[in-house]
């Protein structure tokens, strides 16, 4: 018996001892974070060089709410967690915060949208509208809308007298005197961000292919390289690192893919079923029936030109819808030829010069396509695809955050920093007319 009960008193304290080692195997491990890095790069004074995407223009013009969201500032603030300094944008003040002025949905009825300007706030000389209230002091966010590579090399100085966004930023002896190359200089830079180059090939693209001036023309590919050459000597003569984007494809954007012969078509039919096609000017002159390869610019939605006059337009062959509100399938194969040119010039350059590489163009033809991103749809819908803003070509608080995503990435991937990624969520879409 006494022999049983210390038999069981061995069983019993060799269970518990084994429960001990088992449990302390067991015990789960207190990782510690890892602390966030720059990696090999220095971002405390980060400035971004641009055009309108950089500035925070969306919905056709430059406003308080959109300068606060632009990709730059988004990125900035993630940058902080990695050593990264203060960040100023030249933002309208709070009474000037409608600045530019800009259009808004104010009703969307089965799909069709209603749009209304918002008086912009922003001017100085009104009535006639023409400069905006000058912004002074020191600014990292660089964005002009409109700016273009070619244009920033302006030997006249004119763009900067021209350019009210460019002007706004000048004292009034810099007006007329400096262009964009000269603007961004000596700003003492640690990192920087190069978007730069849309324009080049968007002027023409928003134009119809129809070349009217300076801002419409397709700067030319040996001189696009030489002038990106150029400023990225600008941007690295101190050694500096940073990312460049490259150029979207301008067919991936609302503005091109919203109005579409089928649908107005479609429209002209449901008012007279006599309606047979769509009629265009072609970039030769040349008139014949409009195609799905031809891209009908979104503006025409609301111009009220279709089936107008004693002969219809656009539904005529002596009518036909004028070639600069079509981007004909000629002058799209054109303009992806040049942007696939400046593309293949960015991409070496910054190969060259061991600078980051965030590939934009991939990224909008995805977007173009459709995907998730942190849970959330996002498409090249016009209104509802939650990217792009109501000009159909900038980009919403969503866009943006998303866009900033693209650079992150580049930025992490090359340099080995740590920065984390923007809460997409945290952005709205396209603002709805019962929205706050």
């Amino acid at each position: 018996m006494v022999g049983d009960i210390n038999m069981k008193k061995i069983i019993f304290n060799s269970l518990v001892a084994a429960t001990i080692l088992f449990a302390a195997s067991c015990k789960p491990e207190i990782e510690t974070p890892a602390a966030r890095t720059a990696g090999t790069a220095n971002f405390s004074k980060y400035i971004a060089i641009g055009n309108s995407l950089t500035s925070g223009y969306a919905d056709g013009g430059l406003y308080l709410e959109g300068q606060k969201v632009a990709y730059p500032n988004l990125l900035a603030a993630q940058m902080a967690t990695v050593g990264g300094g203060s960040f100023t944008s030249p933002f309208f003040t709070d009474a000037q915060a409608n600045g530019s002025g800009y259009i808004s949905l104010s009703a969307l009825v089965n799909g069709t949208p209603t749009l209304t300007p918002v008086l912009g706030n922003g001017w100085r000389d009104t009535p006639t509208n023409t400069r905006l209230f000058k912004y002074s002091g020191e600014i990292q966010n660089l964005g002009i809308p409109g700016m273009r590579l070619d244009l920033a090399f302006d030997p006249t100085f004119t763009f900067s007298a021209a350019n009210m966004f460019f002007e706004r930023l000048l004292t009034d002896a810099q007006v007329g005197k400096v262009n964009y190359a000269a603007y961004i200089q000596g700003r003492n830079h640690t990192f920087f961000s190069l978007w730069l180059g849309n324009n080049d090939a968007l002027g023409y693209a928003l134009n119809g292919g129809v070349t009217t001036d300076a801002t419409t023309v397709l700067t030319e590919k040996t001189t696009f390289s030489f002038l990106y050459t150029n400023m990225l000597n600008i941007l690295t003569a101190g050694g500096q690192k940073g990312v460049v984007a490259t150029i979207p494809d301008v067919t991936a954007v609302p503005y091109f893919n919203t109005v579409t012969p089928a649908a107005l078509l479609a429209a002209a039919k449901a008012i007279n079923p006599a309606a047979a096609a769509i009629y265009i000017q072609t970039g030769t002159g040349a008139v014949r029936v409009a195609t799905s390869e031809d891209l009908i610019r979104l503006p025409f939605q609301t111009a009220g030109l279709l089936g107008t006059g004693s002969i219809p337009y656009g539904l005529h062959p002596l009518n036909p819808i004028a070639n600069n509100w079509v981007l004909d399938k000629d002058e799209v194969i054109k303009v992806k030829d040049y942007v696939n040119s400046y593309n293949s010039t960015i991409k070496s350059l910054a190969n060259n010069k061991g600078l980051a590489v965030a590939d934009t163009y991939t990224y909008f033809n995805t977007v173009k396509a459709g995907i998730s991103v942190q849970g959330i749809n996002i498409n090249a819908a016009f209104i509802t695809g939650g990217a792009f803003s109501l000009d159909g070509i900038h980009l919403t608080p969503r866009g943006n955050a998303a866009i900033a995503n693209v650079f992150v990435d580049a930025i992490n991937a090359k340099y080995g920093s740590t920065i984390p990624t923007i809460d997409i969520t945290k952005y709205r879409g396209v603002k709805y007319p019962d929205s706050k």
